[in-house]
């Protein structure tokens, strides 16, 4: 099980393995804010498995950079197709060049949608004007992303220690 790692204000930061976050606070670098019901045992000592941390110290802002990956597009996207408007499972979702690569389109995520695999199979390998298509949004990069999302996988649910700290779903499963 992961840990959740919350700012010094209370706001969702990272996810840790669990015991990283023992680590963290024996350290001093987290106080622990939630546990899971399972003890961590050692020869001399139990201790709850850490479920949410904050940092004790605050960090430096820096200015986020949201990488590219299919998990990102999809969520950026909302989990639907940019054509039809259904929302879907992870997939069920393909990647869509909204300029095809043969028309000299490139992989990046202002040419870059979430569609089924229907409307990807009618625009075929053409601009959705070509095809007759509109898309719902422009695709564009986004400042950010909920946190943790691609560590914790489309479709899996959030542990119930996390609940009151993360505002956000994970998509349809």
């Amino acid at each position: 099980m992961d840990t959740l790692v919350l700012t010094q204000g209370y706001l969702p930061h990272r996810i840790v393995g669990w015991q990283k976050a023992i680590l963290m606070s024996f350290t001093g670098k987290v106080e622990v804010v939630e546990t899971y019901d399972e003890l961590i045992r050692s020869v001399s000592t139990a201790l709850p498995k850490p479920a949410v941390v904050r940092l004790t110290r605050a960090i430096k802002h820096r200015e986020p950079k949201v990488r590219f990956s299919r998990v990102n597009v999809l969520t950026r996207d909302d989990f639907r197709c940019q054509y039809c408007g259904e929302q879907l499972p992870a997939r069920e979702l393909t990647f869509d060049h909204v300029k095809p690569r043969s028309q000299g389109g490139r992989t990046s995520w202002e040419n870059i949608v979430s569609a089924c695999r229907d409307c990807n199979g009618r625009k075929g390998n053409r601009t959705p004007e070509q095809a007759g298509m509109k898309l719902l949004s422009q695709p564009v990069r986004p400042k950010a992303l909920p946190a943790g999302l691609p560590k914790l996988g489309v479709g899996r649910s959030l542990p119930d220690p996390w609940k009151d700290w993360v505002w956000w779903t994970t998509g349809p499963s």
